[in-house]
């Protein structure tokens, strides 16, 4: 065994915990460098070198070593056997190519079953990257990476020469940050867990550049603007977690040749980020060769991606010009989700996938090939403010009427800041998602989920104790009782945490989908999303207006009774909606039933959604039976 090689070992087996996460980032690392280096060890059935080959029998025998030691974890079991198999492969000095097969599979199966990131949060800045690698790698590697530099004489072994073409196809941009998070230790090649993981990042990419020769950079941008190559790369993940021939071996010769040209210009990459339909197409396919393969949780997994990820992005505009194909389309696709996790047959699925992969195209072509026309943006836009926004302003409204109706002004700081603070935290929740954190569509879809859910129990508590307050006698006594004081500081609370769940979640679905509007809408569609926008400003803020007009003229019995209403029918819409966008996320299965859809209402047909709706409405009844026998309080005599 050779020293970079023992050392290699070494430094596996001692790397931090919180680097290797568990250790499953270590066998990761350990695997890349069985399917690189194996080549170079057998040739032909035959060893080319001793050495090497024993490093690869030891490298494969350790793999499956911490594999078992592994968390336990449902995919545990399977993932040792293919470890296993690996090991078998090598010892029988089997192909360089099925050792690669093999190596590689076990590398994504790991990286799937213990959640491994394989790529950063966002494209690192590659300014940074070049600047980090003349301060720390070029010394030993060269400043222009051919493994040259003044440091490098005399080590043993020699840096690495970033233009081995053969050597750098069958490296990731994630196979090389790993070796920059966990260096080989006993060799030159240090550890740089010192900087931050952007910085990390920043120079795996820096090196992934250097691996391009200028005269493959021609072909290669030819290559990335084939439909053929965009389909390749749909997210960052699959730019930084495939080498060059792992990209070859699933999607053809463009594909392969196209990375370089990513690696040279990787904010490419976010410039020609595909179509929310395409992404939705492509993931299907995802799901359809995962189903094939007998792996139905990814199946699962990849079809609930078609749907957050792709789908719903156009859902707005789509329902402008084609509501009943948005609806078929949504229901047929949480109808595949359910398919595949109850078992159903692979010809049975196969017609599913081939309907809803027709339906999406249908609504590629009702949406138009091209950018939306300026008439469409500004009906979109308008459309999407306004059916987000209603139920946040009519809930709003009500509240505020509440408190200015009874002379309660010391409520209102509460109620604003409650809608105010929901605006902040929209707001930074999006400047994270776009900065610091990835947060995918079924985190969103829990986030919407939750507070709903929330939402609606504070409304059912809020609404109970306006109905005890809709009779006189119990409205007398309660402003006898008030006198001097505000209102409890319960009642406020819950106030002000209804007007900040209202609002937030609908602010972040909102900024979502005029995102993915503004890039429909086109250079020349940008002033009619505004304008859309405006208008429904402005037509919320007329219903608010209407509202606290009309509603202060009321009676004080009736006032009361038509808040607790409307508030006990919100508490119904959250429920249904909540637990829609739980479905929408994977989270809580869906059973379909025949019922109609009214989305503004949170009628979805399922049982989980319908039931949820019929508690609430049925805890909405208890509490009005138990306000109407409770005895009304009695006014204090002054």
């Amino acid at each position: 065994m050779t020293r970079a090689s023992f050392a290699l070992l070494l430094a596996l087996q001692l790397a931090p915990p919180a680097l290797a996460q568990d250790g499953a980032q270590q066998t990761v690392h350990l695997l890349d460098y069985i399917g690189v280096d194996y080549a170079g060890a057998v040739e032909n059935g035959k060893v080319k070198s001793a050495d090497e080959y024993r490093e690869m029998v030891e490298f494969a025998a350790r793999a499956g070593e911490q594999i078992r030691s592994l968390p336990d974890n449902p995919a545990k079991a399977k993932l040792a056997a293919d470890a296993a198999a690996l090991a078998r492969l090598v010892a029988s000095k089997a192909p360089a190519a099925a050792v690669a097969e093999s190596s590689s599979s076990l590398r994504w199966s790991l990286i799937g079953a213990y959640g491994l990131r394989v790529a950063p949060r966002q494209l690192p800045d590659l300014a940074r990257g070049r600047a980090l690698y003349a301060e720390n790698c070029a010394a030993c590697h060269g400043a222009q990476g051919k493994g040259d530099g003044p440091a490098a004489k005399g080590l043993d072994p020699a840096p690495s020469n970033f233009h081995d073409a053969a050597r750098m196809s069958e490296r990731s941009l994630y196979g090389l940050y790993n070796v920059i998070t966990l260096g080989v230790s006993g060799t030159a090649m240090a550890p740089f867990a010192r900087l931050s993981e952007e910085d990390r990042w920043a120079l795996a990419l820096e090196v992934g550049r250097m691996s391009v020769p200028a005269e493959r950079l021609a072909p290669s941008e030819a290559a990335w603007g084939t439909p053929q190559a965009r389909a390749a790369f749909p997210d960052l993940s699959s730019f930084t977690g495939y080498s060059a021939e792992e990209i070859r071996q699933r999607h053809g010769d463009a594909a392969a040749s196209a990375i370089d040209y990513l690696r040279a210009h990787p904010e490419a990459l976010q410039a020609g980020k595909p179509a929310p339909i395409t992404l939705a197409r492509t993931r299907l396919a995802e799901s359809l060769a995962a189903a094939l393969a007998g792996d139905r949780p990814k199946a699962r997994d990849a079809a609930i991606s078609a749907y957050l990820e792709g789908f719903e992005l156009v859902e707005g505009s789509l329902d402008n010009v084609d509501k009943a194909l948005r609806l078929e389309i949504e229901r047929e696709m949480m109808a595949l989700r359910g398919a595949i996790g109850g078992g159903a047959d692979i010809a049975s699925l196969e017609t599913r996938f081939a309907r809803i992969d027709g339906l999406l195209a249908s609504a590629e072509g009702r949406l138009g090939a091209g950018e939306l026309s300026a008439g469409a943006a500004f009906a979109s836009a308008l459309i999407i403010l306004l059916r987000e926004g209603l139920e946040a302003i009519l809930l709003l409204a009500a509240i505020v009427a509440f408190v200015s109706r009874t002379g309660r002004k010391d409520a209102l700081p509460y109620v604003h800041a409650g809608w105010a603070g929901a605006l902040a935290a929209g707001f930074a929740t999006w400047l994270a998602a776009r900065t610091v954190i990835e947060i995918s569509g079924a985190s969103r879809e829990l986030t919407e989920g939750v507070t709903a859910l929330v939402a609606s129990a504070t409304l059912l508590y809020v609404g109970y104790w306006l109905h005890g307050k809709s009779q006189a006698r119990a409205w007398n006594a309660f402003i006898q009782d008030s006198v001097g004081r505000a209102l409890g500081k319960r009642t406020l609370w819950a106030m002000a945490g209804v007007s900040f769940l209202a609002v937030y979640r609908e602010v972040f679905e909102v900024i979502l989908f005029f995102e993915a509007l503004w890039v429909q809408a086109g250079n020349d569609g940008h002033g009619a999303v505004l304008g859309g926008a405006a208008t429904a400003v402005v037509l919320l803020a007329i219903t608010a207006w209407a509202m606290l007009r009309y509603s202060v003229r009321l009676p004080l019995g009736p006032f009361f009774a038509f808040m607790s209403a409307l508030l006990a029918l919100l508490a119904i819409v959250f429920a249904g909606q909540g637990i829609a966008a739980l479905q929408e996320a994977g989270i809580v299965e869906a059973s379909p039933v025949a019922f109609v859809t009214v989305s503004m209402l949170g009628i979805h047909p399922t049982l989980e959604t319908l039931g949820a709706q019929m508690l609430v409405l049925a805890l909405v009844g208890l509490s009005a039976w138990a306000a109407q026998r409770a005895p009304a309080p009695r006014a204090q005599p002054k």
